[in-house]
């Protein structure tokens, strides 16, 4: 069982990450080791557009992605009592750091090495379109310090299947008072 003192009214955790980290896998995991719901702020968009991301990106741009993205956590976090897991982009965005504020975040942290089976690294990421190697790390390098600094804890993926990370992931819960 997780921490007795958790607010039902807000997440129980937020899953942050670059791609290939393993958030949404992990987090339907965790979710049903806990024995909560489960939120993807990714899917809330698509399913909220009827749209796939990457046809966000090109027929709207990345600006209106990152706005339909930032409206889709705050909605999460307002409402979600389980799991929820986001985009890797979204927390780069002021008004998304600004509400994890007070949550509680977890970062699954990952290499190239280990994501790019995950996620293909074939171009249908919109952000990993061009290049995707150097690109991830790039984004990796450039995030890295926005993932660990809203982030109160850190929980490496590489070389772990998602029960596993989520079994870290549910003893830290345990600990964290």
């Amino acid at each position: 069982m997780v921490n007795a003192a958790a607010d039902p009214s807000r997440p129980l955790v937020v899953l942050i990450g670059p791609p290939g980290s393993g958030k949404t896998t992990t987090g339907r995991a965790l979710a049903e080791r806990l024995g909560v719901s489960f939120a993807d702020t990714d899917e809330a968009v698509e399913a909220g557009t009827g749209r796939s991301i990457s046809e966000i990106f090109v027929e709207d741009g990345e600006p209106a992605f990152r706005a339909l993205e930032a409206d889709a956590v705050r909605a999460a976090l307002a409402t979600e009592a389980g799991v929820v897991a986001l985009g890797g982009g979204a927390p780069m965005q002021e008004p998304v750091a600004e509400a994890l504020s007070g949550h509680t975040v977890v970062f699954l942290d990952v290499s190239i090495t280990d994501a790019a089976p995950r996620i293909g690294l074939d171009g249908t990421r919109p952000l990993l379109a061009v290049n995707p190697r150097a690109t991830w790390t790039r984004l990796m390098r450039e995030r890295r310090p926005t993932y660990e600094g809203l982030s109160g804890h850190r929980v490496d993926t590489a070389g772990k299947p998602a029960d596993i990370v989520a079994e870290e992931i549910a003893r830290v819960l345990r600990e964290t008072p």
